[in-house]
């Protein structure tokens, strides 16, 4: 019989698009690589020996929202890799993100991005203009679980 509870009976490859990282209440006031890491499923993507053997997801939307304040100075962009290339994204200003019940999604280079579990275990926003001041922002980032 089946039961009745099904969606706790599966995980988030066996559904579209789900959050597959966030960060919460973080700051832009400092400048550089990889200033926010964005770990896939919280750490639980595999890193296998190779490409093949390792989790893979497909990024399909960045959404930076939920602002103590305004941030719409911020210059950013994402990318897999922490030393700043392999972008996501392009640099992106914040220019939406100019106080509470605002957010601006970020476009994705190319469309769809594919990332594998053997090359990286997360996201990293490199912030190229900062703030300014203390205000935050949730950064989310959705898409597909190809495999764990």
């Amino acid at each position: 019989m089946a039961n009745s509870d099904a969606v706790g009976q599966l995980y988030l490859d066996s559904f579209g698009q789900g959050r597959i990282a966030t960060i919460t209440a973080t700051k832009l006031n400092t400048s550089g690589n990889a200033i926010v890491a964005l770990p896939f499923l919280g750490g639980g993507l595999t890193k296998g020996n190779s490409t093949t053997t390792s989790g893979d997801v497909i990024i399909r939307r960045i959404t930076v929202c939920n602002p103590s304040g305004n941030v719409s100075a911020a210059n950013i962009s994402i990318s897999s890799t922490s030393d700043g290339a392999n972008l996501v994204t392009a640099n992106t200003v914040l220019s939406s993100v100019t106080g509470v019940v605002t957010f601006q999604d970020i476009a994705i280079t190319g469309g769809n991005v594919l990332v594998s579990g053997f090359n990286s275990q997360a996201l990293f926003v490199n912030v190229n203009t900062v703030t300014g001041n203390d205000n935050t922002v949730d950064i989310r980032v959705y898409g597909d679980v190809v495999s764990f």
